[in-house]
Parts: C-alpha cells; structure tokens; sequence
C-alpha cells in the first residue's frame, strides 16, 4: 500500500516529482513486501529500472528478501526493518449504533482498556490524531441529527473538549491530519446528500 501510493504520487505528476523516487523508497519497507510481488511487481517497475538509485535499492531489498527467507543470518537494512509500535491505538465510534466508548488496545500487555466517553454520543463520524490528539467531526447524534461539533480527545490528560465547530453539518466523510492541520472532506448532510471533496 505504502509502495503503491508513492508510485501513484510519482505519476500523478512525473516529468516533476521522477527525481523523488530514491528518497520516497527509502522510506518503505519493500523487503517486508510480499516475495512475488518484490519480484513479479516492484523489480519490474519502468520507473525503478531507468535510475540508478531506485535500482539500487530495490536490488538491496530482494538481497535482504531472500536473506530472511532462507534464514540466512541478520538483517539490518532499514527496508527489512518493521515500523515500530509504540503508537497507541484507540478504537471507537461506527457506523450502526450510537457510540459514546473509547477504548485503548494495549498490544503489548493485549488487552483492551476503557477510556474517558465521548461526551455526545453518535454514529458515523470521522476521527484523527494529530500528535496526541484525538478529533471526532461531524456524525449523526440523537439529540440533533447531523452534527457539526468537534471534539478533542488529550490522550496526555485524558479528557474530551469542545473545539470550534465545521461550516457544515456533516456524516460519513472522512478526515486526515497534513503538516498539523486537519482536513475533513466528503460525506453527507441531511439536507444535500454526498458533500464533495
């Protein structure tokens, strides 16, 4: 997926970004791809093969491919190397009831640890962390339909508050965080139907 959406956003505009290449394949893990896929998809690739440096470091993740496969020693090489995962993961919200829990997974100790409610509960809202913040925009809450709240989760203090409001009442759309800021787009309101991006 990672490999795939760096190839995307090479094409997207390639006569410009074709020099990023080696720096955005540097950052994905193509020896912990899929052997056939490396093999069949990735050392195939047109882009990779007409410079040097993609070359390079696709040639590097085969040899540390077949390292692992054959159990042939350490691997050290950062394309082999998975992502750590000290992040936490924060499971919450849906699409059919009416949710109101937030819960932690503990992937170390795997368990599941109940955290602070969300203070309105709701159904089909978007949510994403930006540092050590969670948001939850929009959805469809039973006291007032559509909503257009936002709510803020500190992971640090453990408890919700109440950011400025969307321009728009909003359901089933999507949000992302890009250079600290967050973005909501698409979705649904009671009145139009499909927002656009």
């Amino acid at each position: 997926l990672v490999y795939e959406a760096a190839l995307n956003w090479i094409n997207y505009d390639l006569e410009r970004r074709h020099c990023h290449l080696p720096e955005l394949l540097r950052t994905v893990r193509l020896a912990l791809l899929p052997a056939i896929f490396l093999m069949e998809n990735v050392s195939t690739e047109e882009l990779i093969n007409s410079q040097a440096k993609s070359k390079e470091l696709v040639d590097e993740a085969i040899r540390c491919k077949l390292k692992i496969l054959q159990n042939d020693g350490v691997v050290n090489s950062p394309c082999a190397r998975p992502r750590k995962t000290s992040h936490a993961l924060f499971l919450l919200g849906g699409q059919t009831f009416m949710c109101d829990k937030l819960y932690l997974v503990d992937q170390k100790a795997k368990e599941i640890i109940p955290k602070a409610d969300i203070p309105s509960p709701r159904k089909e809202f978007s949510a994403c962390a930006i540092g050590c913040k969670v948001y939850i925009t929009g959805g469809r809450g039973s006291e007032n339909g559509v909503s257009k709240d936002v709510w803020v989760y500190d992971t640090v203090h453990e408890e919700w508050s109440k950011a400025a409001p969307m321009l728009i009442a909003r359901f089933g759309h999507g949000s992302a965080e890009l250079k600290h800021c967050l973005y909501v787009v698409g979705g649904h309101t009671a009145a139009t139907g499909c927002l656009p991006a």
